[in-house]
C-alpha cells in the first residue's frame, strides 16, 4: 500500500491495484501548485464530509477518470445527481470493495457543501487492503468512538489531523492516537491556511516524547506500507 499527500487533507492511495483519491483539495491550495489533478489517476474518490477544502477538485477528478465516489448517502446523491458513479455508505457500515474492505466511521465536524446543500454527517474511514490496515480520520475532533476502531482493526498507520482550530491539535492527536492504539501516524490538514499553521519539530518531539512517530510528508511525498 502506497500513500501519496497531495497537501491539507488530500491523499493517493495505490492498493489492490486501484487508485484511489482522498478528499481532494488541491489546485486552490498555494502549497500544491506542483501537483496537475489532470494527471492525477482515480478508480475511487473517497470524501469524508462535504466542505469545500475537501471536495474542491471532485468533479474534475471524477470527469477525467471515471472514478466512484464514495461517501456518506448525502454526499453520494449529491453526486449522483450530477452523473458521477457513486456507492453510498453511513456511519458504521462497511463494503467489500475490489482492493479491499471499507468501513465509514464517526467524526465529530460538520458538513455542508460551498453551495449550501447539506451534506449529511462528516466521517472517516478505515480501509483494509493488502494486509495493511489504515484509518483516515478526515475533519474531526478527538472521540472516545476511536476507541471502537481496534476492537475490530488492528491498524498499521492512523492518519490524523493536526492543524487545530477546525480539528484536533496535536495533544489531542496524541490522545487519539492512544484510543487508537497505533503508535505510527500520519499527520495531515496543517499550514494550509494560516489557522492551521504548526510547528512542524514541536509536533514531532511532542509524539516521540510519547514513544510514538509522526510524519510529516511534503507535498507530492509517498510512503509504503
Amino acid at each position: 500500500m502506497k500513500i501519496t499527500f497531495y497537501g491539507h487533507a488530500s491523499l493517493g492511495i495505490e492498493v489492490g491495484g486501484k487508485n484511489i483519491i482522498v478528499d481532494p483539495y488541491i489546485s486552490a491550495n498555494e502549497n500544491a501548485k506542483h501537483i496537475d489533478i489532470s494527471q492525477l489517476k482515480a478508480d475511487y474518490i473517497l470524501l469524508t464530509h462535504a466542505h469545500g477544502d475537501h471536495v474542491l477538485d471532485v468533479d474534475a477528478i471524477a470527469k477525467n477518470t471515471g472514478a466512484v465516489i464514495v461517501s456518506n448517502a448525502e454526499i453520494a446523491g449529491y453526486y449522483e445527481k450530477k452523473g458521477f458513479r457513486t456507492h453510498p455508505m453511513n456511519h458504521g457500515g462497511s463494503w467489500n470493495f475490489d482492493f479491499g474492505k471499507v468501513k465509514y466511521v464517526t467524526a465529530h465536524h460538520s458538513s455542508a457543501f460551498p453551495d449550501g446543500s447539506y451534506g449529511g454527517n462528516p466521517g472517516g474511514f478505515v480501509i483494509e487492503g493488502e494486509h495493511k490496515n489504515i484509518y483516515i480520520a478526515g475533519d474531526t475532533a478527538v472521540t472516545f468512538d476511536m476507541k471502537l476502531i481496534p476492537m475490530r482493526t488492528k491498524l498499521d498507520l492512523a492518519i490524523l489531523p493536526i492543524g487545530n482550530n477546525f480539528t484536533m491539535d496535536v495533544e489531542d492527536a496524541i490522545i487519539a492516537s492512544n484510543f487508537l492504539e497505533c503508535d505510527k501516524i500520519l499527520g495531515y490538514h496543517f499550514d494550509t491556511f494560516g489557522y492551521i499553521k504548526i510547528n512542524h519539530d514541536e509536533a514531532i518531539k511532542q509524539f516521540f516524547d510519547k514513544g510514538k512517530d509522526l510524519m510529516l510528508l511534503e507535498i507530492g511525498s509517498s510512503l509504503e506500507l
